[in-house]
Order: structure tokens, then sequence, then C-alpha cells
């Protein structure tokens, strides 16, 4: 295995997941690296349909081009190579032309996702244009939630699709199964990155319900009543709702949040309203109101002042990850 391809892998595995469940496999050669989703890490309770076993997959698969970039590798991405293995979901080669992507390589050892409350202080109208950018260049569309009432009826999305989660047969345990994994494990989501859910956090921002975490919101902001969350909200879309749609969304997923990173924001991934499919519908057709698809939620905004800094998840050694 040429060595530049295996350090590529190996940073790309920094990539988010949905609950940290990294369901990804590779395959390195000569001068290719295969991409393969990994079923026995598949959600089947949460995630009914694999959007977010796509999603996460093709953030990782996003993550390697930019790692390879920043090696001076142009990667040339094959996606869905194999019409006989549904895992087999990219094949990336080294090709001639330029680089791109390259800027981005630092933000992924600085990336984590930000539970808490966000700062009030608003995000340039320019900077957001930059991520819209961002998530064009990779086949997806970056739709700004807009107001208070389309972010009321967001949070109603999560709230609603919340609460048919934990009334599924299965869904709590499988959330507990992966937010609560023995010391030392290398995936799942650990209680120190969750805050704690409440009414007031649940009132101030879509955020998924974790009774066990145990990450502690920083000092309320002065001067702001009510809900005292900052964040900015975007959804990603995509035109249609394929493999490749869900894949490519997952590809502008971590073009998005890297660059944000990059800009000094924090960010939230948020999957909860696209896992049920009444809410996934509502999220476009009442908060939205447009005909694109809507793959995942992004929180976006500034970290609030003096917040503790976050520690990383976990991730699984390369050879764990490896295909024979």
């Amino acid at each position: 295995m040429p060595p530049f391809l295996t350090a590529a892998v190996e940073q790309a595995l920094r990539a988010p997941s949905v609950h940290n469940t990294q369901p990804w496999r590779w395959r390195i050669g000569a001068d290719a690296v295969e991409l393969h989703a990994d079923p026995d890490r598949h959600l089947p309770v949460t995630d009914p349909d694999r959007r977010d076993l796509l999603l996460s997959c093709g953030a990782v698969l996003h993550h390697l081009t930019v790692a390879l970039a920043a090696a001076g590798a142009a990667a040339v991405v094959d996606r869905l190579p194999d019409p006989e293995d549904s895992t087999h979901l990219a094949t990336v080669s080294v090709g001639p032309g330029p680089a791109t992507g390259a800027e981005l390589y630092p933000a992924i050892a600085q990336r984590r996702t930000e539970r808490r409350r966000m700062s009030h202080r608003p995000i340039p109208q320019e900077l957001l244009a930059g991520l819209a950018a961002r998530a064009a260049a990779t086949g997806a569309v970056l739709l700004p939630v807009t107001g208070p009432e389309a972010r009321a009826r967001l949070v109603e999305t999560f709230r609603r699709a919340g609460q048919l989660q934990r009334c599924a047969p299965g869904y709590p345990a499988e959330l507990r199964l992966w937010t609560h994994r023995l010391p030392g494990a290398r995936d799942g989501v650990p209680a120190a990155a969750l805050t704690r859910a409440g009414p007031r956090a649940a009132a101030a921002a879509p955020l998924r319900a974790f009774p066990d975490g145990q990450l502690r919101q920083g000092a309320q902001q002065k001067g702001h009543d009510g809900p005292d969350d900052g964040a900015e909200y975007l959804v990603v879309a995509t035109t249609g709702d394929t493999v490749l749609d869900r894949l490519r969304a997952g590809e502008a997923t971590s073009a998005v949040l890297l660059a944000a990173t990059l800009a000094g924001l924090a960010t939230t991934p948020l999957s909860q309203a696209t896992e049920v499919p009444a809410v996934r519908q509502a999220l476009g057709s009442s908060v939205l109101r447009v005909p694109e698809q809507p793959q995942l939620v992004l929180r976006i905004g500034w970290p609030a002042t003096h917040a503790d800094p976050l520690p990383s998840t976990p991730r699984r050694p390369l050879p764990t990850v490896l295909l024979a």
C-alpha cells in the first residue's frame, strides 16, 4: 500500500458519522482506494432507509479527497462503480490535473460537533454564501431556515421526530448502545460530548435528546430573552433522493463543515428530522417550502464566549476498517 494513500485514508477517518458509528470499510490498492459501506454498522431503527449511513460515507469520501489534495494528489472519484455490489460506494484513484480542496485540510483535525448553545453574533452573509458555494460544487444545495416562524416550525419537526422515535420499538436501546460505550471504545459518542436534555434546550435548538449527557452548557448570554441559542440552520438538499444523491449530500456536508470550521464557526449535523419519513416530508413542505429533497440539517454559529474546547471523539484504528 502506498504510504500517501494509507495516510490519506487514516486522516479521512476523522469524518463525522451518525452516532460516530463510522459505517465504512476501505480497500487500499497500489494506485486506488475503494470505499465500502459497512452493513454491520447500519442503525436499522434510527436509519431505516440508510440515509444516515450514506451521508456518513459521503462525508468520509470527501475527507479522503481533501487529504489527498493536501498530499498534492488530484483525486478521481468513480461513484457506485459496481452495480452488483451495493456496499461498494466509490473507487478513488489519483489522476492528472490540479489537486483541489487542500485548503480545507487543517479543519479535518480541528472540527468538532458542538451541541452547546452558540453565540448570537451574526454570521456574515458572504460567509454563508461561500458555504452554499461549497455545497453546490459537490452537487447539492444549502438552504437557509430564515425567520422566527420557519425556525419554530423546524424545532417542531425535530420535536415530532424525537417523539415518534422514542415510541419506536428498539430505538431507545439502539440510542443507548451507541451513547453508552465501554471505556476505551473507539466508536460511539461518549457522554462527555453530549449535552443533557432539558426543556429550555429543547425550545432553543432542535437537538436530539440525550438523557445522560455530561457536557455542560456555557454561561447564559446576557441581553437575550427566551431561548438562548444564536445558531443559524442550513439544510443540505438535493434535487433527487437516490443513493447517489445521498452520497453527494454527504460530500457536501463535509465540504460545508470543514469550510465553516476553517472560518472559526462551530457546527452540529442534525439528522433526526430526516430519519422519520413523514417528518422529513414536512421539513421540505412546511419549513423549507421548496421542491428539493432535504437530506440533513446543519446547525452553524460562532462558539459561545469562553466556551471550553471540546475533546475529540474516538475513531477506530486504520487496521480495523481495512478489507482484505
